[in-house]
């Protein structure tokens, strides 16, 4: 089985929508249903990306930043690793968290080590 991300794309600066128990219960729910499936691996949500701190090598320093990386309009809130048979069944599940949040969801597969 391979493994894929399912990254969560959050809009910046947006506060969070008033049925988020809603939300947050559907995709609990949905969250067992990957476990039950012997799909699920890990997941975690993030801080937001103002929190974030961005190391970046430039000959033998490491020149240390605050974050995020880039300014954009959207970052990742939390992720999802799940193990498939096909990129099909990732995208199964991909489909059904974006249906639950309500936000983009990014799959992609895990390069292999």
């Amino acid at each position: 089985m391979k493994q894929y991300l399912l990254s969560i794309y959050q809009p910046a600066d947006t506060p969070p929508p008033d049925n988020l128990d809603e939300i947050m219960r559907d995709l609990n729910a949905l969250n067992d249903e990957i476990r039950a499936a012997g799909a699920w691996v890990f997941a975690a949500g993030l801080h937001a990306p103002s929190t974030a701190t961005v190391l970046h090598a430039k000959g033998n320093d490491v020149l240390v930043t605050d974050g995020p990386y880039v300014e954009s309009k959207e970052h990742i809130g939390g992720f999802t690793v799940i193990q498939a048979a096909d990129l099909d069944e990732a995208l199964d599940w991909g489909k059904r968290m974006a249906a639950v949040l309500t936000l983009p969801i990014e799959v992609r597969p895990v390069a292999d080590h």
